[in-house]
């Protein structure tokens, strides 16, 4: 794997670690909802999800 691709992977890494650190996503414990989903479940969903998307491009492009 290129370097560069390795240092994507770990700045998406540590903006995991404060996306999902409690302070964060606090800020999303409000009442409401999304699609009948709670807004923090549907935050932290959407969140896991984008990363999950980030890292599959990330590992694409080192393939191809």
């Amino acid at each position: 794997m290129k370097k560069r691709h390795e240092q994507k992977l770990v700045v998406l890494s540590i903006a995991l670690f404060f996306v999902f650190n409690i302070p964060f996503v606090l800020i999303f414990n409000i009442e409401g909802a999304i699609f009948g989903i709670p807004i923090l479940y549907f935050s932290l969903f959407t969140f896991w999800v984008i990363s999950i998307v980030v890292s599959y491009i990330v590992l694409k492009r080192h393939y191809e």
